[in-house]
């Protein structure tokens, strides 16, 4: 297996791996649902407010992480918000999920950005460093319909301290279905 950052030409492979996941684990609707949503993360997001990664074994994706920009507009900081993750079902539970995240975590910290967050499920996202945040000190772009899973990390030697001001997500998450 390996980590690979490049994702042109690979779109369709890419989102049919989202699709399949979301739909085996949630149902077709939500399959639906995260598959448009990386699509559009991929056709409608600017390359420096996305990094996309995935595990790859034998030429086929069986995982895939992606970062877009989340800007604080009365914050300096760099950071970028987790969403989706995804690995094929017949290749989950085998710690992919989590060495994939990892390996993305460290290439947004070698490319400077300060803080990444996640919406998602506390204890698996507690396995590679992230840890509970609230939204007085980290502003969700929309209302939160699960504030338990709001998370957050920092990629610096400094501590999390509260993020200043209203947030902005890209374009494709900023729907409150996403929220």
């Amino acid at each position: 297996m390996e980590f690979l950052t490049e994702h042109k030409g690979r779109e369709a492979e890419i989102i049919d791996l989202f699709t399949l996941a979301f739909t085996v684990s949630e149902g077709e609707e939500e399959g639906e649902l995260i598959g448009k949503l990386v699509r559009n993360l991929l056709d409608g997001t600017a390359e420096k407010d996305l990094f996309v990664f995935t595990a790859d074994e034998d030429g086929t994706v069986i995982g895939g992480i992606i970062f877009s920009r989340l800007t604080y507009e009365q914050d300096e900081r760099i950071l970028f918000i987790l969403a989706p993750v995804a690995v094929a079902p017949h290749q989950q539970r085998k710690g992919i999920g989590q060495r994939l995240l990892t390996h993305g975590l460290a290439a947004l910290r070698r490319a400077g950005v300060d803080i990444v967050i996640t919406y998602g499920d506390p204890s698996y996202y507690a396995k590679v460093g992230f840890v509970p945040i609230s939204e007085a000190d980290a502003q969700a772009p929309m209302p939160l319909s699960r504030p338990e899973g709001w998370l957050g990390q920092s990629l610096t030697h400094r501590a999390m301290a509260p993020l200043k001001g209203p947030s902005r997500c890209v374009e494709a998450l900023n729907n409150p279905v996403f929220w």
